[in-house]
């Protein structure tokens, strides 16, 4: 059991996912770098500058531009998904946005696949829309300002841990 995120893993070698989009989302997810290198991982995120080089050693599929808002990639990232998970077989999967984490959790939820959803650092005066749709099909949800509990009851306060 990770003592972090209280989720209890079926393997002995779990694998994580590890759902992003790039830019700040991206080098968020990859700052907990000291947790998810202990893990077998794979990435789902887009192609770019940073993505090609903060994992440029990693295994990374490449989810549809533009993700935000955009029904007909969300709907690409739903059959993305299913194809990825079903290929993987992780036992976790994990981000903190944006517009690919929901279709990937939709799928992770019909699958039986545990989730973490970790609401980003800047949002405290409303919700993130990410963080919205993902809270009902979540696992965890960890929130990394106390004031973030007021939108999520059911979040889990950890501190900043991005």
């Amino acid at each position: 059991m990770d003592q972090n995120l209280g989720i209890r893993y079926q393997s002995m070698k779990p694998t994580i996912g590890i759902i992003t989009s790039k830019g700040g989302h991206l080098y968020q997810m990859y700052r907990l770098k000291a947790w998810w290198k202990n893990y077998d991982r794979f990435w789902v995120t887009f192609p770019g500058q940073d993505s090609a080089s903060l994992l440029s050693q990693e295994r990374v599929y490449y989810g549809f531009y533009p993700e935000t808002r955009n029904l007909p990639n969300a709907i690409r990232h739903v059959k993305l998904a299913w194809d990825i998970l079903h290929r993987e077989q992780p036992s976790l999967l994990i981000s903190c946005g944006a517009g690919i984490a929901p279709p990937f959790f939709l799928v992770a939820k019909l699958l039986g696949i545990q989730t973490v959803f970790i609401e980003v650092f800047d949002l405290v005066k409303h919700p993130s829309l990410t963080g919205r749709l993902v809270s009902p099909l979540v696992t965890r949800f960890l929130v990394q300002h106390k004031s973030q509990k007021k939108f999520y009851k059911h979040a889990l306060y950890k501190g900043a841990i991005l």
